[in-house]
């Protein structure tokens, strides 16, 4: 293969943004975190062969991760306590930047540090419990919330995946993901997680008669999608992830949160620009080797 001469200058425009981008998603002690996560001596969770790999390194996350928090929304007991006790607002980027270490930590890194990741999670769910406005009571590591926020989650990274992923996996692959993302499930203490995409698509349409509309999941769909906290300059490739996220909402999720339903178009410009967008953080986050 011929080797094709890169522009100059692109390549410090490449590592500008990769380093914006990255800035942005693991915070400041990011690079340390990443020389440990990726180059600890030790056992792993999963091999580098495992479907879960290829999935949570992927610029797709983008998209399914933004999707995954505007589906968990419509869980009232899930949407009260994150709207009580996780700061979304007054936070975001570090809650990001939190939920990514923990990502990249169980997929990427040894086994003991999986597990004390795993264990520092359980101990902030014990903490998180309240009632809601209607008196309801809720608690962060109930086993049934926990199951719905794995459930929404492992799909919103499935179907961001399967739509925008460099290396799309087979039917196998897929369910081999599902499979990988019931054993951190379980280490959170989710009791029986689906261990492939029958198992959870069953699980997610259990769920549908307990999912609603409220104040709190519309305020927070505004805030991610409207007003997220960023510089104007970015908001344009925002924007593109937002509309990809919510292109991936099934229909009978976007009517509690009142978002829009555009299937022309959503199969067109909408569905380009998103294999646009994650092509063009894929180029900056994973430069050639020198």
């Amino acid at each position: 293969m011929v080797a094709v001469p890169e522009i100059p200058g692109l390549g410090a425009v490449r590592d500008r943004l990769g380093a914006q981008l990255f800035a942005r998603v693991a915070g400041p002690g990011g690079p340390a975190r990443r020389a440990r996560i990726h180059g600890a001596p030790g056992p792993r969770w999963f091999e580098a062969d495992r479907p879960i790999r290829v999935v949570h390194g992927d610029a797709s996350m983008f998209i399914g991760g933004l999707r995954a928090l505007l589906l968990q929304s419509l869980h009232p007991l899930a949407m009260a306590a994150v709207a009580a006790h996780s700061g979304y607002r007054g936070d975001p980027w570090g809650r990001l930047q939190r939920t990514t270490a923990f990502l990249a930590t169980t997929t990427f890194g040894t086994a003991e540090d999986a597990q004390h990741a795993v264990d520092q999670v359980r101990a902030v769910h014990e903490r998180v419990r309240g009632t809601t406005a209607q008196g309801v009571p809720y608690h962060a590591s109930d086993p049934h919330l926990l199951a719905w926020v794995h459930a929404a989650e492992t799909d919103s990274f499935l179907r961001a995946h399967k739509r925008y992923g460099a290396r799309p996996l087979d039917v196998d692959g897929y369910d081999a993901y599902v499979a990988d993302t019931a054993r951190v499930a379980l280490a959170l203490g989710v009791p029986d997680p689906p261990r492939d995409q029958a198992e959870l698509a069953r699980q997610l349409a259990a769920f549908r008669p307990e999912l609603r509309s409220t104040p709190e999941a519309r305020e927070a769909a505004r805030f991610l999608l409207l007003t997220p906290p960023l510089p104007l300059a970015a908001r344009p490739a925002y924007g593109v992830l937002a509309a990809n996220a919510v292109a991936l909402l099934p229909r009978w999720a976007r009517l509690p949160l009142r978002l829009p339903w555009l299937p022309g178009l959503e199969e067109t410009g909408i569905r380009l620009a998103g294999h646009a967008l994650t092509g063009t953080i894929r180029w900056a986050m994973t430069p050639p080797p020198r």
